[in-house]
């Protein structure tokens, strides 16, 4: 999630840890010798680059459901619509894990997630006589563009549009929009599989002459980080900004109420990435973990798996519960930071004195 505020990020105190120094399940003299290439290449190809392939296949059904909904402005095509805006935002969020390589580098995600919405240049655009094409917003900043910029459109500022509401101006930029969607996600896909610039190589063959990355460790220090910073990201910027202001227009994805299931789905990019887990099961970190330390491993998938509870048991939409059952986003905020700080402590430390 690209989001053009400054985020007020809280500096926490590790959690008091105590990882045995010997190897619970391997012979300890073993350490230095591991080989990461299954879990680099499961990893790379199928969490992260499969991820993107789903994102872009379920942007083009979102372009279908938008194309039908103009044909026939009913408000069962409404709903059809919205429902593929939800379904493309999974694996979107569930992407947010790994926001390194191309995404970054390549500024693919702005295009993609910038936010908040510049309602008041949007609204000027709509009111210009400009011909709304994907070349168009395609050159328009990122808050006018991706997936808020759609969501906007669809469930309108109060989240209760209705289908007759829509104008026909409204239904050229959303078609635009779109499209537009549609292209950057195809650049991301792209860049990470076999078949494109193959980005996957990077991570895979990490340590040799073709990656980026001098060493398997380095690569999984990346993995490691972006777990981490997706965790810092939910608990210290996604909950945190709108349940300290109690301002709803701080909180991402609120036209569509769809925050929680974002921030679950962030959650499930960490837990993806760590058990080497999307469309097929495989090697992730867990198993390196594992092989060092058993009790780590468990701990580490029981505070993931808390996270997404405590996340899915806050009551009613987000945007109520800052308001009305701010304990139980207290305590999701908590049991994300309680995630962050064992990755920081337990999981960090075991790749990093490789």
């Amino acid at each position: 999630m690209f989001n053009i505020q400054l985020k007020h990020l809280l500096t926490l105190p590790a959690t008091a840890i105590i990882i045995s120094s010997c190897n619970n399940n391997d012979d300890p003299s073993d350490i230095g010798t591991y080989d990461f290439s299954p879990i680099l290449n499961h990893v790379s190809e199928n969490v992260i680059t499969a991820t993107y392939g789903d994102l872009h296949s379920k942007s083009q059904s979102l372009i279908t459901a938008v194309e039908n909904f103009n044909a026939d402005r009913s408000s069962t095509n409404l709903e059809a619509a919205r429902q593929a805006w939800r379904d493309c935002r999974i694996p979107w969020e569930q992407s947010e894990g790994f926001l390194f390589g191309p995404v970054s580098t390549e500024g693919i995600d702005p295009a993609i997630d910038s936010w908040p919405v510049n309602v008041i240049d949007l609204d000027a655009v709509l009111a210009s006589g400009e011909s709304l094409t994907k070349a168009y917003v395609d050159a328009l900043e990122g808050t006018l563009k991706g997936f808020h910029t759609i969501e906007y459109l669809l469930w309108g500022t109060d989240g209760d549009k209705s289908a007759a509401a829509f104008t026909d101006r409204e239904f050229e930029y959303l078609s635009a929009v779109t499209q537009s969607l549609e292209g950057a996600t195809q650049q991301l896909y792209d860049a990470w599989h076999s078949g494109g610039d193959n980005f996957q190589l990077n991570i895979a063959q990490a340590g040799t002459a073709t990656s980026i990355y001098p060493s398997q460790k380095s690569a999984m220090q990346e993995l490691v980080n972006g777990m981490i910073g997706i965790a810092d990201e939910v608990a210290n910027g996604k909950i945190n900004e709108p349940l300290t202001n109690m301002d709803v227009t701080l909180e991402e994805s609120h036209f569509s109420s769809n925050s929680k299931a974002d921030f679950m789905d962030n959650i499930r990019s960490i837990k993806n990435v760590y058990l080497g887990s999307y469309l097929m099961d495989g090697e992730g970190i867990s198993d390196y973990i594992k092989s060092l330390n058993s009790s780590v491993d468990d701990d580490v998938i029981a505070h993931i798996d808390a996270a997404i509870l405590a996340i899915e048991n806050i009551p009613g939409d987000f945007s109520d519960a800052i308001f009305t059952n701010t304990t139980s986003v207290e305590a999701a905020q908590q049991s994300v930071r309680d995630l962050q700080s064992i990755l920081e402590s337990a999981v960090k430390p075991l790749i990093d004195n490789y």
